[in-house]
């Protein structure tokens, strides 16, 4: 998948680095300077969170009982996990983007469904309503669908 433009004829173009109007050739510019700035920003809380891992696990592990953690501390070390595995996906998405200049359907969909299965996983099940239980389900299966279906018919594309 990709940016799809149309021109005055109505024909399909691709959103390129170089555009024909010195106008447009400037927006553009500017818009991929934005997203290298992301990508920087994205490093940044990358590490950040990285590090808040690394002191969340050591200030945990240092104080006594010494390497004993409840389930609950443990499902927050994995929520912390998650989260900065989520943001590694989100970087890969940003530059993607800025070497093909098209969006990767199957990656960001894969990047939604990772962040609902860290939900799920971090979820405090005692707090949830029935209906907020069935909504989640529906959500998983919707987005776990729609991944099979673009993985299905970009194959090898993406």
């Amino acid at each position: 998948m990709s940016n799809q433009i149309k021109d005055e004829e109505g024909v399909v173009g691709e959103i390129s680095k170089k555009q024909p109007d010195a106008f447009f050739d400037v927006l553009h510019k500017l818009i991929r300077t934005a997203v290298r700035i992301l990508a920087v920003l994205m490093v940044f809380v990358i590490y950040w969170a990285v590090a808040d891992v690394i002191w969340v696990l050591y200030d945990h592990f240092s104080a006594p009982p010494y390497f004993v953690s409840p389930t609950d501390d443990i499902v927050r070390f994995f929520a912390g996990f998650l989260a900065v595995l989520i943001a590694i996906e989100v970087f890969i998405n940003i530059t993607l983007y800025l070497r093909d200049d098209a969006i990767h359907v199957q990656l960001v969909v894969a990047t939604a469904l990772m962040a609902v299965a860290r939900k799920v996983i971090v979820m405090d099940y005692n707090d949830m309503s029935p209906a907020q239980l069935w909504g989640i389900g529906i959500l998983i299966l919707a987005v776990g669908a729609t991944y099979w279906v673009v993985a299905y018919f970009h194959k090898g594309e993406c």
